[in-house]
């Protein structure tokens, strides 16, 4: 297993302007001495994703960093038809963004819960979308990675039930080790069921939000607040889920994505991914 990390570890820093694209590669760069060896893009941090793209692929390279997944924010949670086909046309777009930046593995959601609505009443709608999806995908070599997020395939089950549904192989599954907390799941369980499925794993920890915390702070369905944790110092077992991908003959990238309110440049990512070199050895 390699370790990467998200460029949405650093959102806070580039929402204050103090970072943009190539100033998250340089600071990568700079991370390879915690053992950092890849990054992952999202969609979300494009300013002229054409006139960026060449470059940043050339910095990755040149930086002697490797590009270990492109990640969107589709929604396929649309009872407008559409809607719905609007985001397959972006999830279509990435994976031709992601084929062009030669990156295999594109990360992928299921959609965002809408009032009125439950996952059953939802469930075709992600399940044709995600199947439509990964048939494109398979055309380009390109595996989606389903990650669980949100309600509306926030838990393993739901996430198994639909990558089952779908029955592509280039639809698996992104394993966020945090996000089962907000859905009152036990992580350590829920990587136990979806490890055999894992094409990438986004690496988290979270902890229990003080009263005092008002930001970086994301309440579960029980209502229990939770915030970002540098790796290790928070609720979430990753060792025992790192023995269980090693069981599962998982090797792929361990993706980092801290989300708590330590400034990410200075602690966050440095310190999670000391501590995340520990785990793996």
């Amino acid at each position: 297993m390699k370790l990467s990390i998200s460029m949405w570890s650093v959102v806070a820093a580039v929402r204050e302007r103090r970072l943009d694209l190539s100033g998250f590669i340089e600071f990568a760069a700079r991370q390879q001495e915690n053992g950092a060896r890849g990054v992952e893009l999202l969609d979300y941090f494009w300013t002229d994703r054409a006139a960026e793209m060449g470059k940043v692929k050339r910095q990755i390279a040149d930086a002697g960093l490797e590009l270990a997944v492109y990640s969107i924010g589709n929604d396929f949670f649309q009872p407008e038809r559409a809607a719905w086909e609007q985001q397959l046309a972006d999830l279509k777009t990435g994976v031709e963004v992601a084929d062009r930046l030669e990156v295999r593995t594109l990360r992928v959601f299921s959609g965002n819960a809408k009032p009125g609505y439950s996952f059953e009443d939802g469930f075709a709608w992600i399940v044709d979308g995600l199947a439509a999806g990964a048939h494109y995908a398979e055309t380009h070599g390109i595996t989606l990675a389903l990650e669980n997020h949100g309600l509306m395939a926030g838990r393993s089950s739901q996430v198994r039930r639909i990558i089952d549904a779908v029955g592509s192989p280039a639809l698996r599954a992104n394993i966020d080790t945090g996000n089962f907390l907000l859905v009152n799941q036990n992580p350590t369980e829920a990587a136990q069921e979806l490890a055999p499925l894992a094409a990438l794993v986004h690496l988290k920890d979270f902890r229990r939000a003080r009263p005092d915390e008002t930001m970086h702070v994301y309440k579960a369905l029980d209502g229990v607040p939770f915030t970002g944790a540098v790796v290790g110092q928070g609720e979430v077992d990753l060792a025992a889920i790192i023995k269980i991908l090693g069981n599962a003959g998982y090797a792929g990238w361990l993706s980092l994505e801290y989300e708590g309110g330590e400034d990410p440049l200075t602690v966050g990512v440095p310190q999670s991914l000391q501590a995340a070199q520990k785990l793996l050895h």
